[in-house]
């Protein structure tokens, strides 16, 4: 749904990402801040533009917070994060797979605007206390022309854009978390999750559109820009919820199978001290694939061996290089999955887009097959009827 993203770094071992999209809004919202505070601290248009930075970047940290709130949980919850991307409409933190339960579903639901909250609550109560509730409300709106100091403005947007975040998240359409709170509510209630789904997903579609019918009816009412940014939002929720519901079909037929159901339980795998003019020979030239998996002694999955990376060592010196010194190793996990896990947790894999397959092992790591991406699809061919 998003693309690729720029990786920023690593938070407890969560890659965080940005789209390109997230630099366009950023630039934006530097440029309208600066605006209005020309307007709070005439004459001072450095200033203005500093405390429009400041307060772009503080905006997405705290997205960036509520999000970690989500992955956090997540992880308490045993459910891994792919990772947390910064866009277009804030943020979003890719789970790998569904919570097992509708309580772990609840509790991820629910972080985030948690998080949101205690942002927004300590800013109103700690701008309140330092220059007075009055004064701090009209900074955080900027209701009236000048008599702020630069921290009672960025502070008083902080406290006011986390509380029409929070506000907005609660919204009871998918996929914004009150959507997926709901979807908790409703799979607790009925005990099943695919219904529950769905239920949340044509919620959200209905939210959407109304979202969508407000953005025409702004325009109309002359706020041009505002209006096209709730009809931008309220078409890409309903693509969303609508792209919910598919995948819920999708779901639905993968449920109760395994990786190991649809896995080739025999792979061909290059032991790690063995030299690359064998495995030329031997694997490369024999079945003519273009990488291959490599296991240790003990049969445990440790990367790939790639073609191009055995080609560009000079034909003199490969009966003396082995494998383990040209793989790319599987550091990080992302090429491998676990023998008896759901094959719907295969859905939107990044291994599985980019190679085509994921190595399936066991507890102990030990290669014990390989799942492809057309071995998924067949998964979802319905069966044939019968004659």
């Amino acid at each position: 749904m998003l693309g690729r993203s720029i990786q920023l770094g690593r938070i407890f071992g969560i890659r965080i990402g940005a789209n390109p999209s997230w630099f366009v809004v950023l630039f934006l919202l530097i440029w309208l801040l600066t605006g209005q505070y020309k307007d709070a601290f005439p004459g001072h248009d450095t200033k203005a533009f500093g405390l429009a930075v400041a307060s772009a970047l503080l905006l997405f940290f705290c997205i960036l917070l509520h999000e970690l709130g989500h992955a956090l949980v997540a992880r308490r919850n045993n459910v891994p994060i792919a990772g947390i991307e910064l866009w277009l409409f804030g943020g979003i933190a890719t789970m790998t797979r569904e919570p097992d339960t509708p309580g772990a579903a609840f509790r991820i639901a629910a972080a985030g605007p948690f998080v949101t909250f205690l942002i927004a609550a300590g800013s109103w109560v700690a701008g309140g206390l330092i220059w007075g509730w009055h004064s701090f409300g009209s900074a955080a709106g900027l209701s009236e022309s000048f008599g702020y100091t630069a921290a009672e403005v960025v502070l008083g947007y902080v406290a006011l854009v986390n509380s029409a975040l929070l506000v907005f998240n609660l919204v009871p359409g998918y996929p914004l978390d009150g959507g997926a709170i709901l979807r908790a509510i409703a799979w607790w209630r009925t005990g099943d999750r695919l219904r529950a789904t769905r239920f949340a997903a044509r919620t959200g579609r209905l939210v959407a559109y109304a979202m969508m019918a407000v953005g025409v009816y702004v325009v109309i009412r002359g706020a041009i820009f505002s209006g096209i940014w709730f009809i931008l939002i309220g078409n890409f929720f309903a693509q969303a919820a609508r792209g919910t519901e598919i995948q819920t079909r999708i779901t639905s037929q993968l449920e109760g199978l395994s990786v190991a159901d649809v896995m080739d339980a025999e792979p061909v795998a290059v032991p790690s001290e063995a030299h690359l003019d064998r495995v030329l020979d031997e694997f490369f030239l024999r079945y003519r694939w273009p990488w291959f998996p490599v296991i240790d002694r003990a049969g445990r999955f440790l990367g790939l061996v790639i073609r191009e990376s055995v080609d560009q060592v000079p034909e003199a010196l490969r009966h003396d290089q082995t494998v383990d010194q040209v793989m790319a190793k599987d550091a990080e996990g992302s090429l491998r999955v676990l023998t008896d896990a759901p094959l719907e947790s295969l859905l939107g894999r990044e291994g599985l887009r980019t190679l085509g397959a994921l190595m399936a092992v066991d507890g102990e790591g030990v290669l014990r097959g390989v799942v492809t991406l057309d071995q998924v699809r067949r998964a979802l061919q319905p069966p044939s009827p019968a004659v």
